[in-house]
Parts: structure tokens; C-alpha cells; sequence
């Protein structure tokens, strides 16, 4: 069973719609802003680029979730950190990519990040589309797909690419989290090796800096530093499913 705080939806459909941010009083607003300037000075790296939050989340029919979503920005989640002030969820794609012999594909965040040594999958927070364009499954599967290449190097479709659970975890954080066909060892080692490679040419840190191949919760357990809420869920239930 998952660890408690942590639910996970067998989903086949999402359906979305798009929400206005709830309003927001001007004492916590202000100090949202106080908060973020902070967070900014002690890392100049964060940036207040535009982001998509959730609004809510509900089944709508079996293996049917609706999903409501409103556009932010980064500095909407310093309202964590805002005594009595209500944040909305975050909103990520991630994928499990599994080998050809059955494992998943675990990446650790490098020094330089939020998280740093946190041991996830790889993906990132969705992004609101742009003008004229809808925020649907296919829009998410390319976001991911595209969160594949940037990190891991590794080219798949959108189109190759299957929403296969959605999970709900720390701060209603939800993540929608994709399956990818098999790959060999070999190539995912490759791939990785050669976009930290051409990231550090152009003289930035790769958001990842190690991976590991895992077949079990046991074997995830090993992996030394912080877990991301839903990776040992997830993981088990890949296992279950071989």
C-alpha cells in the first residue's frame, strides 16, 4: 500500500478544465512577496516564470479524473511559508522509464536545485499553454516527453508516451505520471552521459546528476538521500504490474 499521505489513482482520461486563482487578501499577498524576495537573495537561480497550479481534482467515472487547473507563477507557492494563507497544489508531469529486463528509471537532483540529492523520476511542473493554444492530454504527454530529452537526453513521442497514474502527495502536490517504452541500459546511460555532457559545455549544471536503475521498493530503499513522496508508490506498483 502506499505510504499514508500519499494516494494514487489508476487513471486512463483526464479530463481538464481551466479555473481563475482564487482571490487572495492583500496582508497575504504582501507577505508572499516578502517571503519570495528572500528565497530569491538566498538563490538567485529561482526564477517567477509562469506555472500551472491545481485547483482541484475529482473522479469523474471509473478511470476518469477531472482535473481543474489555474495559471500562477512560481511565487504563488511561497504562500506555503504564509501563516494561514491557503496555496493551491503544484501541478508535474514525471515518467517512469523502464529497461527492456524490467526496471525504473530513478534520477537523483543535482546540488544546484530546490532539491538537492532528492531521488525522483524524471519530469518537471507543467507549464500553462500558450495564447491560442489548450492545456489537454496531448499537450501534457508532450510536456513530458519534452522534460524526458532536457533531462535524460532520451527522444520518445508524446504519441509513445501513456498517462498511467496520477498521484496526490505532499501539500496535494499532484503528479501525473506517464509511461515510457523500454529502453536498454545501455542507451539510458548513454543519453544520460551525453546531455550532462552538453549541458555542462554550455557552462550550466545539469538539473540531474546520477541515475539508478531500480526493480524493487527494497532496491529504492537503498538509494541514499531524500525520496520524492511518490517515487516508492510508484515503483511498487511497477513491480506489481510485471
Amino acid at each position: 500500500m502506499p505510504p499514508v499521505g500519499i494516494d494514487l489513482f489508476d487513471v486512463e482520461r483526464l479530463l481538464l478544465t481551466e479555473a481563475a486563482e482564487p482571490p487572495l487578501p492583500s496582508h497575504d499577498a504582501e507577505t508572499r512577496d516578502r517571503v519570495w524576495e528572500r528565497a530569491v537573495r538566498a538563490n538567485p537561480a529561482l526564477f517567477d516564470g509562469p506555472v500551472v497550479a491545481c485547483g482541484g481534482l475529482e473522479r469523474s467515472g471509473p478511470r476518469i479524473l477531472r482535473l481543474s487547473w489555474v495559471r500562477v507563477t512560481y511565487r504563488h507557492y511561497a504562500l506555503r511559508r504564509v501563516p494561514g494563507a491557503i496555496a493551491l497544489p503544484s501541478l508535474f508531469v514525471n515518467v517512469v522509464q523502464p529497461t527492456v529486463d524490467g526496471r525504473v528509471l530513478a534520477a537523483r537532483m543535482s546540488p544546484a536545485t530546490a532539491a538537492p540529492g532528492r531521488w525522483q523520476l524524471p519530469g518537471g511542473s507543467v507549464e500553462p499553454p500558450e495564447d491560442g493554444a489548450v492545456l489537454d492530454e496531448s499537450a501534457l504527454a508532450g510536456q513530458a516527453a519534452r522534460e524526458l530529452a532536457e533531462e535524460l537526453g532520451i527522444s520518445a513521442a508524446a504519441e509513445e508516451l501513456r498517462l498511467w497514474a496520477v498521484t496526490r502527495g505532499e501539500n496535494g502536490s499532484v503528479g501525473l505520471t506517464y509511461l515510457a517504452p523500454a529502453l536498454s541500459e545501455a542507451t539510458l546511460r548513454a543519453d544520460f552521459t551525453a546531455v550532462s555532457a552538453a549541458e555542462r559545455v554550455q557552462g550550466r549544471v545539469p538539473e540531474l546528476d546520477d541515475i539508478a536503475l531500480v526493480r524493487s521498493p527494497d532496491e529504492l530503499a537503498a538509494l541514499t538521500g531524500p525520496h520524492a513522496d511518490y517515487l516508492e508508490p510508484i515503483v511498487r506498483r511497477f513491480a506489481g504490474c510485471r
